[in-house]
């Protein structure tokens, strides 16, 4: 494959993985680089292309630590200030956690929140302000701080300062701060906005035969925009790239961020332990290091929606692929994004070996494990490990929308360290940990940064 052309690639990535759209945009030696592949909608069939709108899920947080960055330049946010000095109405159960919780500490996933709060607001422009209100119940994890666990909710709350700072609705603030400066027309949160565009790609999910259906709801609600409301383009999505490896400032010489503040973002301020997602996290991005290269990154999944954006700073270089299919969207991103490195750059992205079946480390962590939305249940043959991610029957038969079928259970091997990786199906590759308590016990397993506490 090493000799082939992107677009040949990108046709033989979306094959390969059977998947219905593919868009990809590369930035190197200066030069923009476009290739797609099929259809926007398997209903309504037209060719996916670099200005396809898709949902690209948790890169939106990415826009929303940006926007704040820039109000931390403008003296109007203090990153170590705590929360409650924006938010003096959040109240959550354990109060020294609330109290001590900084901007930061929403921004890089060390607030101690759970990952998400599934509830419904409405479309209103109050909705952060619902949102918040509703949040007296919300599982604390750990203190501030102390460890790392991906948050939906953390950047919900980083969405509502940028509210109170700036007077605006939060998409407002977006636009004015980040998304208008920089050029940025393709990308929008408004659906009306979305749907009125002239190519946008539509999720597609396959059922238990692996036939495709079009999922019906194309993004998430608006309560979650900060975290995961954006839609975009790989041609926007680059040109974003393209400002973050450069010195803060737009195509037209605007100066939007400070060089500094800008290279900030991408400094490691935590660690991630065996994640798929990185070996650190800078502010909003995902910082992991690929055969002696330091990568900067962050993905995002939708509704039958894929995307993918990393960077290589010290290379000038950058990929962007957006898919439209579960369950092979992420595997085909995966799988496009690691040629781009070693095509482009020489740049070799393996997954690690898992080590030989081991008995007594499996008997060490069989069992299940769940969080707030989902179960998470490992159990063995005697010689094989297998892991099953559900979300809760409860959960799914309480949303108003669509949701998409769980996946089939995953083959995982350990690692050395208490650490593991999914080896085959839709997540193959996916890293993860266990975590003990004092006296040496299992009690939590960590996947994709969130925590999933053990069942007793």
């Amino acid at each position: 494959m090493s000799g082939m052309t992107l677009a040949a690639l990108v046709t033989a990535a979306a094959e390969k993985f059977a998947i219905p759209g593919v868009a990809v945009a590369v930035w190197t030696d200066g030069t923009e680089t476009y290739a797609g592949h099929g259809v926007t909608s398997l209903e309504d069939p037209r060719p996916v292309g670099e200005h396809t709108l898709y949902s690209v899920g948790s890169i939106s947080k990415t826009f929303t630590a940006t926007a704040m960055m820039r109000l931390v330049a403008q003296g109007k946010v203090d990153l170590d200030a705590p929360v409650r000095r924006y938010l003096p109405e959040l109240v959550l159960p354990n109060e020294q956690w609330t109290s001590e919780m900084t901007v930061l500490n929403l921004l890089n996933h060390t607030a101690g929140l759970d990952w998400r709060l599934i509830v419904e607001v409405g479309d209103a422009d109050d909705v952060l302000a619902q949102f918040v209100a509703r949040l007296a119940d919300f599982e604390q994890l750990a203190a501030p701080g102390t460890r790392t666990s991906y948050s939906q909710v953390g950047y919900n709350l980083a969405g509502r300062i940028i509210e109170k700072v700036t007077g605006l609705t939060f998409e407002r603030a977006v636009a004015s701060l980040i998304l208008e400066p920089l050029g940025l027309s393709d990308t929008r949160y408004a659906m009306t906005d979305i749907m009125a565009r002239p190519s946008v790609a539509m999720g597609h999910n396959a059922d238990e035969n692996g036939q495709y259906a079009v999922a019906r709801q194309w993004k998430d609600n608006r309560a979650n925009n900060p975290g995961g409301g954006v839609a975009s383009s790989v041609a926007d999505l680059l040109r974003w790239a393209r400002f973050h490896l450069g010195d803060g400032r737009a195509p037209d010489g605007t100066r939007v961020l400070p060089a500094g503040t800008l290279h900030q973002m991408r400094v490691p301020t935590a660690k991630l332990q065996s994640s798929t997602l990185g070996d650190a996290i800078g502010i909003g991005w995902f910082l992991r290091d690929v055969d002696s290269v330091r990568t900067v990154g962050h993905g995002g999944s939708g509704n039958g929606q894929f995307a993918e954006l990393l960077m290589v700073p010290e290379r000038d270089f950058a990929v962007v692929v957006a898919s439209n299919a579960s369950p092979g969207g992420v595997p085909c991103n995966q799988a496009i994004v690691r040629w781009a490195l070693e095509h482009y750059l020489g740049v070799v992205d393996r997954d690690p070996e898992p080590e030989p079946y081991d008995q007594v480390r499996a008997a060490e962590i069989v069992g299940a494990y769940e969080n707030d939305a989902m179960t998470f249940t490992i159990t063995t043959d005697g010689s094989t490990l297998s892991l099953e991610v559900l979300l809760k029957p409860e959960i799914r038969a309480a949303s108003e929308v669509e949701i998409p079928a769980d996946y089939d259970p995953f083959a995982f091997g350990l690692l050395p360290e208490d650490e593991y990786i999914v080896t085959s199906g839709a997540l193959k590759g996916q890293r993860g940990f266990f975590t003990r308590d004092d006296s040496g016990a299992v009690v939590g397993a960590d996947l994709a940064g969130r925590l999933f506490t053990r069942l007793s």
